[in-house]
């Protein structure tokens, strides 16, 4: 039996090939795009009990969001001396709760400069909609963080600072990265859980559905999620 292929029947398994390639490729292109939240954490040694909490909460994240059409997540942690990571776009819950529980807290500085400038690329590379900070302190100079919470402000990319804990000057740090990125401030308390789950449910409706999202969930919860619908945008 000869392999020999005609000529003709090449060609159109060529346009054939071609034709579907483009429709595969139009179909992508008009399919809706998920949100991108960037969800930061403190993983320093005091931060343990916290990053537990936040673990547990990512699945209503995600429920929240796929009502306005789903959500991609990035985690981005820092701990140690000089240690901060990203992981990829996880448009599910469970990967990243996984990547989540493979890390352990470790003692260290705040690294809340790398994380924005880290901000600043991903937004660069593709518009991420949120960015989520959780912390207790800020040990770097208050004017090199804030001088990039100004860029964040400038390429629209509101930040939501969640802080926990008596350190006075690391909350008003917070508060006012919120303010300057139009973004919103919340203080929360580990033992009492629901008050970060309900701040991270608003903040994956903000991310996924936009502002009025976030104005209509608000007006039917009141609570956190008024709080933090009153802050955003202004």
């Amino acid at each position: 039996m000869s392999d020999h292929v005609p000529a003709r029947s090449r060609t159109g398994d060529v346009a054939a090939f071609v034709a579907q390639a483009r429709a595969v490729a139009e179909k992508a292109a008009s399919a809706p795009q998920r949100a991108r939240l960037m969800f930061a954490i403190d993983a320093t040694r005091s931060r343990e009990p916290t990053w537990d909490l936040a673990s547990g909460l990512q699945m209503q994240m995600f429920q929240a969001a796929e009502a306005h059409g789903g959500l991609r997540v990035q985690l981005v942690y820092f701990r140690g001396t000089d240690e901060c990571r990203a992981s990829r776009w996880h448009d599910q819950a469970r990967p990243l709760t996984d990547a989540m529980e493979r890390v352990t807290c470790r003692a260290g500085h705040t690294q809340i400069a790398r994380v924005f400038r880290h901000a600043l690329r991903e937004q660069a590379a593709g518009r991420i909609s949120a960015l989520v900070l959780v912390g207790d302190a800020c040990e770097e100079a208050a004017d090199e963080v804030m001088g990039l919470a100004g860029q964040l402000a400038m390429v629209s990319l509101p930040v939501f600072a969640f802080h926990e804990g008596g350190d006075r000057l690391a909350e008003d740090l917070f508060r006012e990265i919120a303010r300057v990125t139009r973004g919103a401030f919340h203080r929360f308390d580990h033992h009492a859980p629901r008050l970060l789950a309900d701040a991270l449910r608003a903040v994956a409706v903000y991310a996924s559905g936009g502002r009025e999202a976030l104005l209509r969930l608000a007006e039917r919860e009141g609570g956190t999620t008024r709080l933090i619908a009153n802050q955003v945008g202004r």
